[in-house]
């Protein structure tokens, strides 16, 4: 009802990345990917249970069909003194280089704040150049970027985390950033937010954009605080000052245990089509990266 290919389950989902061990709280997801020059470049976090040390790596990996990728470097949190990471995205620049951005858990707290790494090529980025991109606020943990450039400009949707309730910090919802060089940010508002008594009441985040003319994306939601990490997924479009989601659409959901379906990633194709990365709940609870072409 949309006119857009959406990640529906289906029996052509492949396994990208397995889960890095079985059960709940193993997760390969949380995943960006782009296009370039016919190779695919993804880059995802892999987590395990909390006991066991949550994110510990994001991993940027390259393929020439999108399905089986060729791991190119790997960043560990401890390099960034996180206790864990959480969605990367990966973007290229204009003169060629490339940039990866962290989402970083502060020791002993819900705070999160966002950093990058810039290098020439992908292989270089653990050594790049490190810059703070938002580093959050006592009463805000931010992650989860979402960035592009589009007509010579940056824009961010970013995953925006209320520290002001103890035990309430899952709470989440998206702002809209904007820069002129990906590293200096200047917020423009909350662009979209859960609705009470709906599959999303509990938060709302962006993971993808589909189209720019209406700014259309897919996000994350959960009704409450019990379905965190098992987020499923909507689609919204722009109207007026901020994203609205469509009634009719979602959330899209695994057919297996918690039934997560999150973190998509789109990958416009040369002939029309659209690969989509997203982490999936699979029957023994962990989640692959998974992947299929609408």
């Amino acid at each position: 009802m949309t006119g857009l290919p959406l990640p529906t389950w289906a029996d052509d989902v492949a396994v990208v990345v397995a889960a890095p061990g079985p059960g709940p709280g193993h997760w390969s997801g949380a995943a960006s990917a782009v296009l370039v020059d016919g190779t695919f470049w993804l880059t995802y976090r892999v987590r395990r249970p909390l006991a066991a040390g949550r994110g510990v790596t994001v991993v940027v990996a390259r393929s020439a069909d999108g399905v089986g990728f060729d791991t190119v470097c790997e960043v560990p949190r401890d390099a960034f003194g996180a206790e864990s990471f959480e969605r990367p995205a990966l973007v290229p620049l204009p003169d060629g280089a490339w940039r990866l951005y962290l989402s970083c858990a502060t020791p002993g707290s819900k705070h999160w704040w966002v950093d990058s790494l810039t290098a020439a090529t992908p292989a270089g980025l653990p050594a790049g150049e490190r810059a703070t991109v938002h580093a959050g606020d006592a009463h805000t943990g931010v992650k989860d970027p979402v960035v592009q450039r589009r007509d010579g400009r940056w824009e961010m949707l970013l995953c925006c985390h209320p520290l002001d309730e103890p035990d309430a910090e899952d709470r989440m919802t998206t702002r809209r950033l904007t820069s002129d060089d990906g590293l200096a940010w200047v917020d423009r508002g909350e662009v979209l937010a859960g609705r009470p008594g709906e599959w999303d009441a509990r938060g709302a985040r962006a993971t993808t954009v589909l189209a720019t003319d209406p700014l259309t994306v897919l996000y994350d939601g959960r009704p409450d605080a019990a379905s965190n990490w098992h987020e499923t997924t909507g689609l919204a479009r722009w109207r007026g000052d901020r994203l609205v989601p469509v009634g009719d659409v979602g959330p899209l959901r695994s057919p297996c245990s918690d039934g997560a379906l999150r973190y998509a990633a789109a990958v416009p194709l040369p002939d029309g089509g659209t690969r989509y990365y997203v982490e999936a709940a699979r029957p023994d609870g962990a989640h692959d990266l998974v992947s299929m072409v609408r």
